[in-house]
């Protein structure tokens, strides 16, 4: 679905732009440079002091770069643009500064403000696990040309392992933090991958065991202590997937009114020229507006979308109760990596501040922003 909103909005306006460089608050990743370049810096986490940045050289052969409308991917809002001509790309960060957990190197290829890019960036944040980002153009994908996967997030450990599928990653590699007498190329045949095709008739890939961790039984009970926390876990993340995801775009562009004022965040966020945030702010807010109501339609929701989103949301923090700070007890487990990653996508746009206004949900999220933010997970290692 995000790289259909891609391809819709760069077919609406095209402009020839200079390098931008946009920094979303809240969820803090850098986009350097044009987003069709393969861009990486190092990090420790999505934002905050962990950020390090990783020298990145770019050569852009002859032609011309264009603007793909600013547009929600995958549930979240950015902006990216669209590429014509050839590009000639250089492969990414220096071996000195190549410092991993566990004697992994990670690169993440991610679309920013994709939802499930999110939920990964959350995980290795909360784990301290450093990690390359490499901006992927979501029209013309250059950037992962070499996969046969065409979806993010992909995350490349020690340059030859891929692994696919938000879900994947994060229970790939927390089995890896547990027991690292496996290879994370072993562990990734606990989760197969099965093609299917769905009722539009398009071909999907799915992966089977995706929520569970491969883990002896002796390590499971460690991890789960209590009867009831890991079917909890598995629950609650398998709802990130399956219906919060769902609830974000329909809600960032509700209305006109607040699709203008996300661009326009956006555009002055990336500081653009007047033709390119015209475009940007106008062609893009209509288009998103327009595809929203399609997803609003296609996932039965409400009237008025805010109030499925209100109702999730409590859910989830009735599900959490009074008597822990997170789902996971003391600590937050996957589910509230997961649910994190996906709800901070919206930062600093209406539907988030409604949301925190509306709902219950407020003290645990500023418990999981900390948490994130200041690698509380490095200790569990």
């Amino acid at each position: 679905m995000a790289a259909s909103c891609g391809r819709a909005l760069g077919k609406v306006g095209r402009s020839f732009v200079d390098s931008a460089t946009v920094l979303r608050s809240g969820s803090g990743s850098f986009l350097r440079g044009t987003a069709a370049a393969r861009s990486s810096g190092r990090c420790y986490g999505s934002g905050g002091p962990g950020v390090r940045a990783a020298a990145l050289s770019v050569r852009a052969a002859a032609g011309r770069r264009a603007l793909s409308c600013a547009f929600l991917l995958g549930g979240g809002l950015g902006l990216y643009q669209a590429v014509r001509g050839s590009l000639k790309q250089q492969h990414l960060a220096q071996e000195q500064n190549q410092v991993s957990a566990g004697g992994l190197k990670l690169i993440l290829y991610q679309y920013k403000t994709c939802p499930f890019c999110s939920k990964v960036r959350a995980f290795l944040d909360y784990y301290g696990l450093p990690y390359d980002i490499v901006e992927v153009n979501p029209v013309m994908r250059q950037e992962i040309k070499w996969s046969l996967y065409r979806k993010v997030p992909i995350l490349m450990v020690d340059g030859d392992v891929q692994l696919n599928d938000s879900s994947v990653i994060i229970s790939s590699l927390k089995t890896f933090l547990i027991n690292k007498e496996k290879s994370v190329s072993d562990i990734i045949h606990c989760y197969p991958e099965m093609k299917s095709v769905n009722d539009r008739g398009k071909e999907v890939t799915e992966y089977t065991n995706k929520y569970w961790l491969m883990l002896s039984e002796a390590q499971t009970a460690s991890v789960y202590p209590e009867k009831g926390m890991q079917k909890e876990e598995m629950k609650w993340r398998q709802w990130a997937d399956d219906w919060l995801v769902h609830l974000i775009s329909p809600n960032v562009y509700r209305t006109t009114g607040e699709a203008l004022a996300s661009f326009d965040y956006i555009v002055r966020e990336g500081k653009f020229g007047t033709l390119e945030g015209f475009f940007a702010k106008y062609v893009g807010a209509a288009a998103m507006f327009v595809i929203s109501k399609r997803l609003k339609s296609r996932h039965n929701l409400q009237d008025d979308v805010r109030e499925d989103l209100y109702k999730a949301v409590n859910d989830w923090v009735a599900a959490i109760g009074k008597k822990r700070k997170f789902m996971g007890g003391d600590q937050p487990n996957l589910a509230d990596l997961a649910v994190f990653g996906v709800l901070r996508v919206m930062e600093g746009l209406q539907a988030f501040d409604d949301m925190m206004a509306n709902t219950k949900v407020k003290s645990w999220y500023r418990r999981m922003e900390r948490a994130t933010l200041n690698h509380e997970g490095r200790s569990q290692q």
